[in-house]
């Protein structure tokens, strides 16, 4: 009797987007092969984020992530998976300047990474852009709320949409869903303004400092990891401490050395192959 492998199969961009008030869509960001092969096996889909500027680069933020960064980063993770849907964030300066050029840019993450979708920040201004990516089989996933690339005109990392400004990101997430995205991610709203949205746009709404009540929920993997030993944003609950964790093995490892007790005599090489040839 012939055995047969099953075939894993990627999540699709309509599978995500007929969760819509179902199942919560899980979802962490990934920029490296090993992590997302971990992430893989939980995740619905897993974002190539340009926050990898910040948490694997040591920018201060976002706005200097450039399109050959997101493409090394999104090979990494797509070769390190099976099974998510793999969406790439566009840096900034890659989509504002014109659709054609959205276009072009996303073409090319596309073709270069092998990912299924992208992601982009703005609402209205930039709704035609998103229909123009749509229109040519570019799947888009929109970002409101609290937009990092613009962090320079929002003038810090705030909570976005308190007050008469709610009516603007009602706005911005209508125009995104009626644009064509699949799916829109909401950053640092009020909750109950993250529960009207979801309520309110026919596509799923993905959270991260939003509410319990959006469609589904995403973190930077090395926050919720708690990789960073003093950043901690208020909205990231840290599932392990590793950043600790490292630091007390790399400070015993450290001190090893110094003693001379690492390497022992397991670790090192005799001087003749013993029997059998094993080195």
């Amino acid at each position: 009797m012939s055995t047969q492998t099953q075939t894993i199969r990627r999540t699709t961009v309509p599978q995500i987007a007929r969760r819509k008030g179902g199942e919560p869509i899980v979802s962490l960001t990934s920029y490296h092969a090993h992590t997302a092969a971990i992430v893989d096996r939980h995740a619905d889909f897993i974002l190539v984020g340009d926050s990898l500027g910040m948490v694997m680069h040591g920018m201060e933020s976002t706005v200097g992530v450039s399109l050959d960064l997101m493409i090394m980063h999104g090979r990494a993770v797509v070769r390190g998976t099976k099974k998510a849907l793999i969406v790439v964030d566009m840096p900034f300066g890659s989509y504002e300047q014109s659709p054609q050029q959205a276009f072009a840019n996303a073409a090319r993450l596309m073709a270069e990474t092998g990912c299924a979708a992208v992601k982009l920040e703005g609402g209205v201004a930039m709704a035609d852009t998103i229909a123009f990516l749509v229109a040519r089989g570019v799947p888009v996933m929109a970002h409101v709320g609290l937009t990092p690339q613009s962090i320079n005109t929002l003038g810090g990392y705030k909570v976005q949409g308190r007050g008469a400004a709610a009516d603007r990101l009602l706005a911005d997430a209508r125009a995104v869903a009626e644009a064509g995205a699949f799916a829109v991610v909401l950053e640092k709203l009020p909750a109950a303004l993250a529960d009207q949205v979801t309520q309110q746009v026919p596509i799923p709404t993905i959270g991260i400092g939003a509410s319990a009540g959006c469609d589904g929920q995403i973190l930077v993997v090395d926050d919720m990891l708690g990789l960073f030993t003093a950043f901690r944003p208020k909205f990231v609950k840290r599932y392990a401490s590793l950043g600790h964790q490292a630091e007390a093995a790399i400070e015993e490892y450290a001190a090893e050395v110094r003693e001379r007790s690492f390497p022992g005599p397991e670790h090192v090489f005799a001087d003749t192959t013993p029997a059998g040839g094993a080195q």
